[in-house]
């Protein structure tokens, strides 16, 4: 009984910005728990090859090249998707970018292009795919949030004022869509080693930062999500929402 809590065989996951790094980890746990993927990617290339490395290991895995900020693209190619596919019972959130700078010098154009590829594709998407939940009354809704949903620090303004609002959006869902047996909850992933942070981590001050800084003395790694992801796309969590689980190694919890 407790493992069948967690089986996600006949369920479908679409996850947004799942070619590499954190979303594509995400989305082959899922995948060996048993979903059939939907991988979502801007680039064509990058996404078939992240397409077929899932095949490779076994997994029902398909593509949707969409841009997850184009509501035009969304509102046409989500319903098509679930008219030849089946409904999208598991909707990952995942689709971000990084600017680092000095908060005053940020110019507009910059700052708006994080809020929206972090915050705001995550309502566009969620506002279309939502539509076939409410009808069914059932989905899962997972929000990738940060550390920085609830810390800042020194060149991540604009990173962090969106991971900010995601936490808030992932809690306006709960209240919105509860009633319909929809569950939205984020992940808050603290320091892991994905493309996004290789440089950081190569930078030795930086990385010696990170390891005092985190009690579990190192840095995160992808897989290292997978259970968080499991256990919020299925059964064992239905009565859990508008939470964020932080997964960092203990740095929220110290001083």
């Amino acid at each position: 009984m407790s493992t069948s809590l967690f089986d996600l065989k006949g369920k479908t996951a679409l996850i947004t910005g799942s070619s590499r790094g954190l979303g594509h980890q995400i989305a082959r746990g899922l995948g060996h728990a048993g979903a059939t993927l939907i991988l979502n990617g801007r680039n064509k290339e990058t996404l078939l090859s992240a397409t077929r490395a899932l095949r490779e290991e076994g997994l029902t895995v398909s593509s949707l090249q969409m841009d997850v900020l184009d509501e035009d693209q969304i509102e046409a190619q989500v319903p098509e998707l679930e008219k030849n596919q089946g409904p999208i019972d598991i909707l990952v959130n995942n689709a971000g970018i990084q600017r680092r700078g000095k908060l005053e010098h940020f110019d507009r154009a910059t700052w708006q292009s994080v809020l929206d590829t972090n915050l705001t594709s995550a309502f566009l998407v969620s506002r279309q795919v939502v539509k076939g939940m409410i009808s069914r009354n059932a989905g899962k809704i997972i929000n990738i949030c940060s550390l920085m949903s609830e810390v800042g620090r020194q060149t991540t303004g604009p990173y962090t004022a969106s991971k900010g609002g995601l936490k808030m959006l992932t809690k306006a869902m709960a209240a919105e869509w509860g009633a319909y047996n929809i569950q939205a909850n984020g992940i808050g992933p603290g320091y892991f080693l994905t493309e996004m942070t290789q440089t950081l981590a190569e930078d030795p001050d930086f990385d010696g930062w990170v390891k005092n800084r985190t009690p579990a003395r190192r840095w995160g790694l992808p897989a290292e999500l997978i259970g968080t992801a499991i256990y919020l796309a299925s059964a064992a969590s239905d009565f859990v929402n508008g939470q964020i689980i932080y997964v960092d190694g203990g740095i929220l919890a110290s001083l």
